[in-house]
């Protein structure tokens, strides 16, 4: 049909930089609806959209005027994400833009070059508008848009792209036998742990299926040999430098000695090129603790019993076969016939049984959670494109032949665009809560610790220049001690927790603080311990404060989650009563909560469905024309159980047990009670107020 003839290097140039312009533009849509928000803008700049890209920013903002100089975890960002970290310095360095401006647009521009290699996959079969149109869809599809769209600042923007680069050079190396064709495969191979290496299992997989591939229909030429040697070596778990000069040296010395060496030799050499990448390229531990980390659930089984944060992650939360198919390609029948066009795929090219962990890692989204759903999107557009081209061959007229399968092709870009025009997300701060931490900022000092939920970590780096206990990464046994002070109705134990914790941690700077301080001593005892003003701390050597935003509010039930259970024996403890919510009617003499709540004004009696409850007190908290805190608190029934707290300025109603409304969130950021012996109020805002702790 209309594959008569391969596209000349210029036509496929002009493909891929209209399939590139087409990503990048739809990208600019959110630009566009979040150009119209003032509180989205910081610096006369829109801020980002997800929390990681603060960790990343922080990091290049390090490289670039030495901010974060004391913060222990800064390296790490360097170290782990190198890549990421140092080309956002160059363009932050050596360019005319901003740092928070390359933050913004990085995705958009980066995550679109996964055009590139898709269109060159479909050039490999000469079908290079296959390629084309499976660029369109592969480069906006609803996983992939989400986690790559403009203000997502994430090493997401170079997972998908370099690993289908990847894949692209494991396939070119199958249609394209000239030596150094390995060398372009080796150089990806290489760089792809700079930029993204939590993807390394998935290219460990695609490379020993590609190798058996080798083995098993090309072993008859001496390059597939080479070939296979080479790349097993680029993905050795050693210094990068040490590959490429093994790579270099070895591939040199082949090239010389290959005419002299029969294919019983060279199978020799490659076998013991595989076994030494299954001892030093270490697949097995990595793919066995991926799988590990993503599916367990519960309280940790050995030693102190800490609740573990993977279940409270969304994305890392069984999902519906139905969202599974939505992320991967826009809707369900659209999954269903990329599967029946990658099988057909295998049939008419077998090469592409490489891409078999691609689209398995989409499934397995189902059981693992939705990131997993991104890295089969451009396998299943290739192949849904390829099925719309096996259709339109049962038209034998050329010209009609092409219109059907464009015109299929582009219909399945419709539920893609359509997710995207609804998709509207907010920017991880406002500027009022910007303009919090950079008030912070301007009162701490960088060796000081801002102790705060997990979410806030990354931002709190950023924009207040100071450390944390826990971020979007250190989130381990750790959670126990920030959740403990939030929700204690202790304010003495949450203060000598607090410093007991920043002064163990900055001393050794151990990765997590709670099983020093926790280590040959039992926990109960301790934390009880803490609840007197004559426990002894360690000296104090920085400021540490206290953040509190009102954001919380919304989370504050999974924070709680961290410290209700016993340490020594795993057992959680009664579940606290916390219930907000903003839908609310007042219907006479009874409020309508919502979901099954409501109080009976005239008797002052909470009604839970079926159960009556006698109302303890209620509290109206809001804020004047000046930013002033007003409170009215009164006393309704001494032996009630719930407390009903109106907030007007949130538009919300609070209903909760005495824990939570004696808990430290609750007294110190919507009451504003706190111990003036141990904690000087130094920012309150509506959006956010910050303590400082004295002792």
């Amino acid at each position: 049909m209309f594959k008569t003839k391969d596209f000349t290097n210029k036509e496929i140039m002009i493909l891929i930089f209209v399939a590139y312009a087409f990503s990048v533009l739809v990208r600019m849509l959110w630009v566009r609806w979040a150009a119209d928000m003032p509180s989205f803008f910081w610096d006369n700049q829109l801020m980002i959209n997800t929390n990681d890209g603060y960790f990343f920013g922080a990091a290049a903002e390090y490289l670039l005027n030495h901010s974060h100089a004391s913060n222990p975890r800064i390296d790490i960002a360097i170290n782990s994400y190198p890549g990421m970290v140092y080309m956002t310095y160059f363009l932050a360095k050596y360019t005319p833009f901003s740092l928070d401006t390359v933050m913004l647009y990085m995705p958009a521009f980066i995550s679109s070059l996964v055009v590139i290699p898709i269109i060159l996959t479909g050039k490999l079969i000469k079908l290079p508008w296959v390629g084309f149109f499976a660029a369109l869809i592969g480069s906006i599809a609803w996983s992939y848009y989400n986690r790559t769209m403009t203000g997502y600042y994430d090493t997401d923007m170079f997972s998908v792209f370099l690993q289908f680069t990847i894949l692209y050079f494991f396939l070119f190396t199958i249609y394209h036998k000239e030596d150094r064709n390995v060398l372009w495969l080796a150089f990806s191979l290489l760089i792809y742990p700079l930029f993204y290496p939590q993807g390394l299992s998935l290219v460990y997989a695609i490379f020993v299926l590609w190798a058996m591939y080798l083995l098993l229909f090309q072993r008859d030429t001496k390059n597939c040999y080479i070939f296979i040697i080479v790349a097993s070596i680029a993905l050795w778990a050693i210094p990068v430098w040490a590959k490429i000069i093994i790579i270099t040296a070895l591939f040199i010395s082949l090239e010389q000695i290959k005419n002299r060496l029969d294919s019983k030799k060279l199978l020799y050499l490659t076998l013991f090129a595989l076994f030494m990448f299954f001892i030093y390229g270490d697949m097995f531990s990595l793919i066995w603790y991926k799988v590990n980390d993503y599916t367990s659930r519960g309280v940790e089984e050995h030693g102190l019993h800490f609740f573990q944060v993977v279940q409270t992650v969304r994305e890392a939360g069984k999902i519906s076969w139905e969202t599974v198919a939505n992320r991967i390609i826009g809707h369900p029948a659209l999954l269903a016939f990329s599967l029946i066009g990658y099988i057909m795929l295998i049939l008419r090219h077998k090469a592409f049984i490489i891409a078999l962990p691609l689209i398995g890692v989409g499934v397995f989204a189902h059981w693992a959670g939705l990131r997993f759903t991104v890295y089969a999107v451009p396998v299943a557009a290739f192949s849904l494109v390829y099925l719309f081209y096996l259709a339109s061959e049962v038209i034998k007229e050329k010209k009609l032949s092409f219109v059907f399968f464009a015109l299929l092709s582009l219909a399945a870009l419709y539920p893609n665009i359509q997710h995207i025009i609804g998709y509207k997300v907010p920017t991880v701060f406002n500027s009022e809560e910007v303009k919090v931490l950079k008030k912070l900022d301007s009162i701490a000092s960088q060796k000081d610790y801002t102790l705060a939920w997990w979410d806030y970590g990354y931002p709190i780096w950023y924009y207040s220049d100071t450390s944390t206990l826990i971020d979007g990464a250190k989130h381990n046994e750790d959670n126990f001690i920030i959740s403990k002070i939030l929700t204690t109705d202790s304010q003495v134990q949450a203060a000598n927790l607090a410093r007991f914790s920043v002064e163990a941690y900055a001393e050794s700077n151990d990765t997590v603080v709670a099983r020093k301080i926790f280590k040959n001593t039992n926990p109960n005892d301790l934390l009880e311990e803490m609840e007197s003003p004559d426990f002894k701390l360690p000296d104090k050597t920085r400021d540490i404060y206290l953040y509190l935003p009102q954001r919380m509010l919304n989370i504050f039930p999974t924070v709680a989650i961290f410290s209700n259970l016993d340490l020594e024996t795993g057992k959680q403890y009664l579940q606290p009563f916390f219930y907000l919510t903003s839908r609310f009617r007042d219907q006479g003499n009874i409020l309508n909560l919502g979901s099954g709540v409501s109080l009976d004004k005239s008797q002052s009696i909470i009604h839970l469905g079926a159960q009556s409850v006698p109302l303890k007190r209620f509290v109206s908290v809001g804020y004047d024309k000046h930013g002033k805190l007003q409170k009215n608190i009164q006393e309704i029934n001494p032996d009630g159980m719930l407390s009903l707290i109106y907030m007007p300025t949130y538009g919300s109603f609070l209903l909760v047990d005495e824990k939570m409304y004696n808990s430290t969130f609750i007294q110190m950021f919507l009451l504003e009670n706190y111990d003036k012996t141990l904690f000087e109020p130094v920012i309150m805002t509506p959006y956010a107020k910050v303590y400082k702790l004295k002792k």
